[in-house]
């Protein structure tokens, strides 16, 4: 499975919270992402396809990391490793100084639930609930009690993506634009450090991906949370702190 085929209800259905307190980690590591000999190999029969072939990746806190390549390079392979939803074949994974590639699955998805915000290329909006609704949904998963709490926090998240004049509407009634604003305020519920996005501007047209792209920034300047985009959309490259490349499972830069 891939983070592209990952869907928000996979989180919720799955009730990451319920097990075992959530591992949450102290905002003090210099470095979010630290990726050592990363290796994916998969098995089709009697073929064999090396995906990503040591791999090495260090992101620092607060910085915009793009992942670059071309399609079936690997990048989407990488970010679900990073996001600890794939499992290596080698190698190990840091994400704010935990070794995630040696957690059990239910620590894997505590840890991720308590410091990973995801922004999907395709919104994964619920289509039968307001904007507001589809965050407090987030919310509600992450623990947070109370539905006059919740909304009043997903009030302040939409503010936050300059998106308050819409709480009330459904995604049918919000543009491409809107609808990725409403995902990106969906996945700061719960104050993640780590935002992944997969592609997050595919879906835009030119005018709504420069503000999705310039919106990022901000929340990752102004509130020195990490966040790394697979991406080919050339855009971003104005607002990314470094920019890697993957090409045949090797990465460049």
């Amino acid at each position: 499975m891939t983070a592209s085929q990952v869907k928000f209800t996979d989180f919720i259905n799955a009730r990451e919270r319920a097990a075992s307190p959530p591992i949450i980690v102290e905002r003090f590591q210099e470095q979010a992402v630290v990726a050592k000999g990363v290796e994916m190999v998969y098995h089709t029969g009697s073929h064999v396809y090396q995906v990503l072939n040591g791999v090495d990746l260090t992101i620092e806190r607060g910085d915009i990391q793009l992942l670059m390549g071309p399609s079936g390079s690997g990048k989407t392979t990488l970010l679900s490793i990073l996001a600890g939803i794939l499992t290596p074949t080698a190698g190990s994974v840091q994400l704010l100084g935990q070794e995630i590639t040696q957690m059990s699955r239910s620590d894997l998805a505590h840890f991720r639930l308590q410091n990973i915000g995801f922004i999907f290329q395709g919104f994964n909006l619920f289509p039968a609930l307001t904007a507001s609704e589809n965050v407090e949904v987030a919310l509600k998963v992450k623990g947070v009690r109370g539905s006059a709490k919740r909304r009043q926090m997903a009030q302040a998240l939409l503010e936050q993506v300059k998106l308050c004049d819409r709480t009330n509407h459904l995604p049918r009634d919000l543009s491409g634009g809107q609808k990725q604003r409403v995902a990106i305020a969906r996945a700061l519920a719960g104050d993640p450090q780590i935002i992944m996005a997969d592609e997050p501007t595919a879906a835009l047209d030119s005018h709504s991906g420069h503000d999705v792209i310039e919106l990022l920034r901000q929340l990752a300047k102004e509130s020195d949370r990490t966040v790394l985009i697979v991406t080919h959309d050339a855009r971003l490259m104005d607002v990314a702190d470094r920019i890697a490349s993957l090409e045949d499972g090797v990465l460049q830069g």
